[in-house]
């Protein structure tokens, strides 16, 4: 659609998804928030996407909640807010939190500003690679708030609890370079698009199963007791034994390096 707030296309099997409000620094409005969460579940559908590069257009990934688009509408904080009664988030919730729910691989390229509701997205993905200097800020303590687009359960798998309290409670502006420093960057860069494609397309070569699982293991085990993390990776393992792209990487495996390696079926198991 010409008036789409998202741009999304797919380049073999990857996933391009370009927040398109460069005039706004990709500030959130309402309609941002739902094509965020629509074309998740869009990505979620197709089989043949195995790795998604989440980025921002112009000089910022995302400045966080456009306040000005709020101030005209101001029925969006309700209407995105209110859960349904047999879901556990919220929309706001969803479109920070569904990307780590998908069964690929997300890669998020940060530049510029990755301020509050901004910097949610950028944890709910699986890495973040970022410019040394991006500005990074839990701006939510500015406004007398706390994060509510799913940071509890993120920032708890990559940080400290006093670098999560801190960074929350003062709001402060920090660095890519510092982020890197808490573990919240994954990677730094000068050319994180680049760092990206490369990082997506080693993960294109694998089987999609066994990165859907992978994800799909961390997700349920990290940071859980022995006892729920073997249960699944038992369950998870049994998804995989003598499927078709298991068999196909075995056979790649064996053949040597000197064999043209079969090609992947698309995933069919996560």
């Amino acid at each position: 659609m010409s008036d789409s707030q998202i741009l999304f296309q797919i380049k073999g099997h990857i996933a391009y998804v370009s927040l398109n409000r460069p005039d706004k620094h990709n500030g959130l409005n309402e309609q941002l928030f739902r094509e965020l969460i629509t074309t998740a579940k869009l990505i979620r559908k197709n089989k043949s996407i195995r790795a998604v590069i989440l980025s921002g257009e112009g000089s910022s990934f995302c400045a966080g909640l456009d306040f000005k688009s709020l101030s005209k509408n101001p029925m969006m904080i309700p209407r995105l807010f209110l859960k349904l009664p047999w879901t556990s988030a919220n929309n706001f919730q969803r479109a920070a939190y569904i990307w780590r729910t998908l069964p690929v691989p997300v890669i998020c390229v940060i530049q510029g500003n990755c301020f509050g509701g901004g910097l949610q997205i950028a944890l709910g993905t699986d890495y973040r690679i970022a410019t040394p200097n991006s500005q990074w800020s839990i701006m939510e303590g500015k406004w007398g708030l706390i994060p509510d687009m799913s940071a509890t359960t993120t920032l708890t798998t990559l940080t400290r609890y006093d670098i999560a309290q801190e960074l929350t409670m003062t709001g402060r502006v920090f660095s890519g370079d510092e982020a890197f420093d808490y573990g919240l960057a994954s990677k730094i860069s000068n050319q994180p698009i680049n760092e990206a494609q490369a990082l997506a397309e080693v993960i294109c070569q694998k089987s999609p199963d066994q990165i859907a699982a992978t994800k799909l293991l961390f997700r349920k085990t990290w940071k859980a007791g022995p006892r729920r993390s073997l249960l699944w990776e038992r369950l998870i393992q049994l998804r995989l034994l003598g499927r078709k792209n298991q068999k196909i990487a075995m056979r790649n495996g064996l053949s040597g390096k000197d064999k043209e390696p079969k090609a992947f079926a698309n995933r069919s198991q996560f």
